[in-house]
C-alpha cells in the first residue's frame, strides 16, 4: 500500500528523517478512545512516529512511554480542549456540543487543534482550532473545512486567507519533524532536542537511562 496522498504532500515539505518507528495498534487505540480515527492522521503517525513538527505537537492516540510525555496524547488532552469549547464563544452556525471535539494537536504558543466530529466518517471531519491570540471581538475558535494533514500543509504553503493560528511559526514556512525518541537520544547526548546542536542545558531536561 502506498503512502496516503495527503501525507505524501507533507513528506515533500518535511522529510521523515527523524521518524520514531513506532508500530501503533490502531484497533486498540480506537477501542480505547471509543471512536474511529481519520486515515490521514493514522498514516501520518505510521510514517513519522510520535513527535513534533516544528513547535506543533502531534498528539498520539495513547500515552507515550517516553519520559515527560506520558500525559500528552488524545485522551489526556480531550477534557481540557472540550472545556475550552464549553467556555465559548463558539463558531457561528456550529451547534455541536463539546463531545464532538477531539484534539489532535497542541503547542504553537498555546494553540489547540482538534477535529469536529460532525458525522460518522472520520475522513470527513473538519478541523477546528482554538487560538489563544486572536483579534479583538473574534471568537478564539475557527473552523477549516479540510483534513488535519491538509490543514498543516496549507498553513505551511500559505493557502489560507490568513494565518489560521495565533502563532505564525509554521505560516508560509516548513518545520522539521523530530520524534520523541530522537529528542530523548539528543538530550542524553547533551544536544538540543529540536536542532541537534550542542546544548549546555540539556542535562536539565527530564530524561533517564532506563527509557528508550
Amino acid at each position: 500500500m502506498g503512502v496516503h496522498s495527503d501525507v505524501a504532500v507533507l513528506l515533500d515539505l518535511v522529510p521523515a528523517d527523524f521518524a520514531g518507528g513506532e508500530q501503533i495498534d490502531w484497533a486498540a487505540a480506537e477501542a480505547a478512545l471509543g471512536t474511529g480515527l481519520p486515515s490521514d492522521y493514522m498514516a501520518l503517525l505510521d510514517t513519522y512516529g510520535m513527535g513534533d513538527l516544528g513547535e506543533l505537537v502531534i498528539l498520539p492516540p495513547l500515552p507515550s512511554d517516553v519520559r515527560g510525555w506520558e500525559g500528552c496524547h488524545i485522551g489526556g488532552m480531550t477534557e481540557g480542549v472540550r472545556g475550552l469549547w464549553e467556555d465559548g464563544p463558539g463558531i457561528p452556525g456550529v451547534t455541536a456540543g463539546a463531545d464532538a471535539v477531539l484534539p489532535w494537536g497542541t503547542g504553537m504558543n498555546a494553540n489547540e487543534m482538534a477535529w469536529l466530529r460532525n458525522g460518522p466518517d472520520p475522513d470527513e471531519w473538519p478541523v477546528v482550532v482554538w487560538r489563544r491570540q486572536h483579534g479583538w471581538g473574534e471568537s478564539p475558535w475557527a473552523l477549516f473545512d479540510c483534513t488535519m494533514v491538509q490543514f498543516i500543509t496549507r498553513m505551511m504553503l500559505g493557502r489560507f486567507d490568513a494565518c489560521p493560528l495565533g502563532d505564525a511559526s509554521l505560516w508560509k514556512r516548513t518545520g522539521t519533524f523530530v520524534s520523541r525518541r530522537e529528542q530523548h537520544r539528543r538530550l542524553r547526548a547533551g544536544l538540543d532536542p529540536d536542532t541537534g546542536e550542542p546544548d549546555p542545558y540539556a542535562h536539565l531536561y527530564p530524561v533517564t537511562e532506563d527509557r528508550p
